[in-house]
């Protein structure tokens, strides 16, 4: 990743990328960043280390602290770079907090944002679009998904300008320009046995490689984490900083597999997930480039709570499986999963901006033919609300979020739909009501793919899972709307009626559950949900990732 050197946030993150040259700190991106290799060379690595961004937005308000420890009998050492030195400082506890520094002259950050998304998935298609235009972007995440102008291209107030100049000519409204003044900056200030030291990067590790932390961050609850490996803190792209913890892949399946799957399911439910949460993880090693670091630690990414909650059913599943990934023609398919589909598998397309994937399709999800989607597709919405009736011989029958409803009303309908119009900067954002919902499309498995919203002061179409940034009242896209009327015969809200919780393309964490009761394998549970994959061993010959937009050039 390229760096624009003139800001002196930016040479934090080259002094924080000298630091770990010179201490001989392994950055574990070496395999991941497939970014600009599409082959990862892993077979000679008797493990994989990832980057996890456990806390992502450190010091975004000044009360944010971490307490560290080592576990008993043990000690922090805690490396940083200070006069061209390495130096070194232990203890057995840590504490870590912000002071804000003001700034000798205030400060003005801008970027080009040019899309805002509720998933990677679709900023990263859209991204792929903006490079078909010859625009350099890169992907964010300050709190929705974005995609950037490049900031080391468009580094002048004028150039930001005149692409935003230019793209409006073109008639593109979705992009604005993101300015902050800035009178303060957070500065790291860390304690360790009485010494206190101002860094911006830190290396800690452990003697026997476990630290725990407990953390207050902004308005949540403080808790505490036991995580593997070491540690380490440096500057992201929003200002603030991210504690990453470097872990092997086969420890960070620990911390995942219990919190993604529960602990209750079959043997072969556990093994189908961890096969699952591993692939997924080594298949988007690039999600967090633009802050120097792999993966979240939450529904982001994938759940990460660390080494404390581990359980040994989930433990046997991951050793069972170890090293085993999901692939589609010798490549890492996108191994997603949500906790109920609603009774039919989504494909790809259906949720996420991007091209299907061969083996993310629309099936029933039933061992029972309870539907045929050849005579009665679900696109069609008579066929679609007869289907949402049924709550009979699907593998999710029973299931909490199998079959919901939900009423908004027009007032909280309202109050949705203008903050997302105001996150999206949309010239919309101070209509006074929602005169009409309307569903104008769906796909073949029923999911919502156009959602038409008439308001008092024009027209607001909503795509996919963008309708899901925008009311908060479904839990899917797997859903029909009805307007709620009074005695008067006025709307005063509307009511979703659906099934499933989440995306609902790939696995069903419940079906799955219902697929092991029935004796059968992990093999078979992925094979259902993965129609054409093949199970193998990680393998320098496997595909991580291709960049659609390398791929597209060089067509």
């Amino acid at each position: 990743m390229t760096l624009h050197l003139s800001s002196p946030f930016w040479a934090k993150i080259v002094s924080f990328v000298r630091f770990q040259y010179l201490s001989g700190a392994v950055l574990a991106g070496a395999i991941a960043v497939g970014l600009t290799a599409e082959r990862a060379e892993v077979a000679a690595q008797k493990d994989i280390e990832l980057q996890v961004g456990v806390v992502q937005r450190f010091g975004s308000l000044p009360t944010d602290s971490l307490i560290l420890k080592a576990q008993p009998g043990d000690r922090l050492t805690v490396r940083f770079q200070a006069n061209n030195q390495t130096k070194t400082l232990a203890g057995e506890t840590a504490t870590l907090n912000v002071v804000m520094q003001p700034l000798p002259e205030a400060r003005i950050e801008e970027r080009v944002v040019l899309s805002t998304h509720r998933s990677f998935e679709s900023a990263e298609e859209d991204a792929t679009r903006w490079k078909a235009e010859g625009i350099p972007v890169e992907i964010a995440q300050p709190k929705r998904w974005q995609v950037w102008a490049k900031r080391d291209v468009y580094h002048t107030p004028l150039l930001r300008r005149l692409l935003l100049q230019s793209l409006q000519a073109k008639g593109i409204q979705t992009a604005f320009i993101d300015t902050q003044v800035l009178q303060k900056e957070p500065q790291a200030s860390l304690v360790i046995n009485g010494q206190r030291v101002n860094q911006d990067a830190l290396q800690i590790g452990a003697g026997r490689g476990k630290i725990q932390i407990t953390s207050k961050i902004g308005t949540d609850d403080r808790t505490t984490r036991l995580y593997a490996g070491s540690l380490r803190l440096q500057p992201n792209a929003y200002g603030t900083y991210t504690l990453v913890n470097q872990v092997p892949l086969e420890a960070y399946l620990r911390g995942v597999v219990p919190h993604e799957i529960g602990t209750f399911a079959a043997p072969a439910v556990l093994e189908a997930q961890a096969v699952l949460a591993r692939t997924y993880a080594l298949r988007n090693l690039r999600r967090f480039e633009v802050d120097g670091y792999q993966l979240c630690a939450d529904t982001q990414c994938q759940v990460y709570f660390g080494l404390g909650d581990t359980h040994p059913k989930t433990d046997r599943a991951i050793a069972a499986t170890r090293s085993k990934v999901l692939t589609y023609q010798n490549e890492l398919v996108d191994a997603v999963y949500s906790a109920t589909t609603g009774g039919v598998t989504a494909a790809f397309n259906d949720v996420w901006h991007g091209p299907n994937r061969p083996y993310l399709t629309t099936r029933i999800d039933s061992v029972a033919n309870s539907w045929d989607l050849v005579r009665k597709p679900l696109s069609e919405e008579a066929h679609f609300r007869q289907f949402i009736k049924q709550k009979q011989g699907f593998n999710e029958i029973d299931q909490k979020w199998f079959r919901w409803r939900y009423d908004s009303s027009t007032a909280e309908l309202n109050q949705d739909l203008r903050d997302y119009l105001k996150a999206m900067r949309s010239p919309l954002v101070n209509f006074k009501t929602i005169q009409r919902l309307e569903v104008v499309q769906r796909s073949l498995g029923g999911r919502v793919q156009k959602l038409r919203v008439t308001t008092d002061q024009g027209v607001v179409e909503l795509e996919k899972d963008n309708i899901l940034i925008a009311f908060y009242a479904p839990a899917s896209l797997l859903f029909h709307v009805d307007p709620i009327y009074n005695a008067k015969k006025q709307i005063t809200g509307y009511a979703f009626t659906g099934g499933g919780l989440g995306h609902g393309v790939g696995l069903s964490q419940t079906g799955s559950y219902h697929l092991g009761k029935l004796g059968w394998t992990s093999d078979r549970i992925l094979s259902f949900y993965f129609p054409g994959t093949q199970l193998q061993p990680i393998n320098d010959a496997i595909v991580f990732w291709r960049d659609p937009a390398q791929l597209q050039s060089s067509r």
